[in-house]
């Protein structure tokens, strides 16, 4: 039973909020820079920082570029960095051989980054749509999206990037059995310790569309997701898609988008107690982005706010591309 609070003027709630020192004794969430999980956008070339038009303030970097990214994040305290890649759309195509060539993009930072910060994880994204001239995350057979044999391939790329050096590997595909199949994958060949982290919880959402300008995917894509990433509407489906991906070996899991589903965040957290993460996907950057460049908040502020929600709905963790400002402010 909750206790009854004594009535006013016995309490008044307002005394712990009365100076910046009160305010901290009881403050109930914490943000950090170890919290933050930094996004980044790897291009070929050499000595490129090509700025996204829709997303102020992030760059598709060449590779040694992302390394300069991921000495600045490990300074600045961020755990990890994670890897997205703009392929060349010739190298796109129907087999989307690319997604597990020892030497694509994806691989080949994954290893300068090792080489250069050993100390810092490089997560990496497992789903053919950088690689597909289609634009999906699953090859299409007769107009549908088909599921075993986009698993096969989907292993195939994650092996890949755990011969890379990858430490966490994230599958966004929304594709069904992919996690177990990856897990027996990474154990029989060897990489016990490589993390899953699932994209358990991933809506087919409006908020996506400045990230598929940052890797090309826009002008290729032909149709839509619904048929593989989930209903808006949609909450029980979400807990049950977490159980199954934490039942076939997800170490993580994550909910994408993240403001719009703190309610998600919530629930997975209190049913399973299990590492969580959220998304802080490209249209909910580039709204609060864009409106801080144009004057009409405060950037700092709204931030840090919008960060630490994911933290009070129970995330573990945040993909965030505001990751190394954030990570400056809060380390003073």
């Amino acid at each position: 039973m909750k206790p009854t609070l004594a009535p006013f003027p016995a309490t008044r709630l307002r005394r712990t909020r009365r100076t910046p020192g009160l305010r901290d004794l009881v403050r109930e969430t914490t943000l950090t820079p170890g919290d933050f999980i930094w996004p980044v956008f790897v291009r070929d070339g050499e000595g490129i920082e090509e700025p996204v038009a829709s997303m102020p303030g992030v760059m598709r970097r060449s590779v040694d570029k992302v390394v300069e990214a991921a000495v600045e994040a490990h300074a600045l305290g961020i755990p990890a960095i994670c890897l997205f890649p703009y392929t060349d759309p010739s190298k796109r195509t129907e087999d989307c051989a690319e997604a597990w060539n020892p030497n694509n993009l994806s691989n080949t930072a994954t290893r300068a980054i090792k080489a250069a910060v050993p100390d810092i994880a490089v997560m990496t994204d497992v789903a053919l749509d950088p690689y597909s001239d289609t634009g999906h995350d699953g090859f299409i057979e007769n107009g549908e999206i088909v599921n075993d044999r986009t698993v096969e391939a989907l292993v195939k790329q994650a092996m890949s990037q755990a011969e890379a050096g990858a430490d966490i590997i994230g599958p966004s595909d929304m594709m069904d059995g992919r996690i177990g199949a990856m897990r027996t994958a990474l154990e029989q060949g060897g990489f016990r310790n490589v993390l899953l982290l699932s994209y358990a919880a991933k809506y087919a959402s409006a908020f996506y569309g400045p990230f598929r300008d940052a890797v090309g995917a826009s002008g290729a894509l032909k149709g839509d997701k619904k048929t593989y990433q989930m209903d808006p509407a949609n909450s029980d489906e979400a807990m049950r898609l977490i159980e199954r991906d934490l039942s076939e070996g997800a170490d993580m899991i994550m909910v994408k988008p993240g403001m719009p589903y703190l309610d998600i965040c919530r629930r997975a957290k209190d049913m399973f107690g299990a590492p969580t993460f959220a998304y802080q996907v490209s249209g909910e950057y580039a709204m609060l982005a864009g409106a801080a460049q144009n004057g009409w908040i405060d950037g700092d502020r709204s931030m840090l706010e919008s960060l630490m929600a994911f933290k009070r709905a129970g995330c573990d963790g945040v993909l965030t591309y505001f990751a190394p400002a954030a990570a400056k402010l809060l380390n003073g």
